[in-house]
């Protein structure tokens, strides 16, 4: 897969693709990553990409001309654009699944007040959101797209059925987990843990991320499920 990351500061994204997995990811060449500076494309000597909103109000907007020849330039027939907006569709375990799926994506950050809609209504297919609350930048939003579709990847996880039991895979939370020592700070492994038998095991897991889910993400649940004692 590749992932062309559009934003003001090409710079935020070095070190973390350069870190574990995702470092891994990109030497295998099962992912590759372009950053893309909106200043490029500016038109004047300034390096101007951002201007004041029309009607008014705080902050600055970026501009339609920059931010589309940034996009033309790196997209395809097979691309699909993505920006990463407050405002968008929330980005979920299923919704990664599908992402992997794709050669080519485009990530457009934010910046500032955001960009012009006129952008968002011609040049882009998704408006992804990764949560209900604002950042400073599209930039960090980027970041987790980027670590949690590429998960899905065939082959950037070592263990493919490590990604099936994670959490919200199967609409619930995963287990808690243990490892040594059996014993730390007068808390104990739970026993069961120790016996061997898989069947047990796997029964108290799903019991034990069910109960989670019930107590803290009960949306995450259907009623009859919620209602099970």
């Amino acid at each position: 897969m590749r992932i062309d990351i559009i934003s003001l500061f090409p710079s935020y994204f070095e070190s973390p693709f350069k870190t574990s997995m995702l470092k891994r990811a990109i030497g295998r060449e099962l992912l590759k990553i372009n950053l893309v500076d909106i200043r490029d494309f500016a038109k004047d000597k300034h390096k101007s990409v951002d201007d004041r909103p029309y009607g008014g109000g705080p902050g600055m907007v970026l501009m339609c001309e920059p931010l589309k020849d940034a996009i033309l330039s790196v997209r395809s027939e097979k691309s699909v654009v993505i920006y990463l907006s407050p405002q968008g569709e929330k980005l979920q375990a299923k919704s990664c699944e599908k992402y992997a799926e794709y050669e080519h994506i485009i990530l457009v950050c934010g910046h500032y007040e955001g960009i012009d809609q006129r952008i968002v209504d011609k040049y882009v297919d998704f408006e992804l959101s990764i949560g209900d609350f604002v950042l400073t930048s599209g930039c960090p939003a980027a970041l987790v797209f980027v670590d949690a579709v590429s998960r899905f990847i065939p082959g950037v996880i070592g263990n493919k059925d490590a990604v099936n039991q994670d959490s919200f895979q199967l609409g619930r939370f995963d287990a808690p987990h243990y490892t040594r020592p059996k014993i730390f700070e007068g808390m104990a492994v739970p026993e069961l843990l120790l016996e061997g038998h898989h069947e047990r095991i796997e029964k108290w897991r799903s019991e034990q991320g069910f109960k989670k889910t019930r107590r803290l993400r009960p949306d995450l649940l259907s009623e009859t499920e919620q209602a099970v004692e």
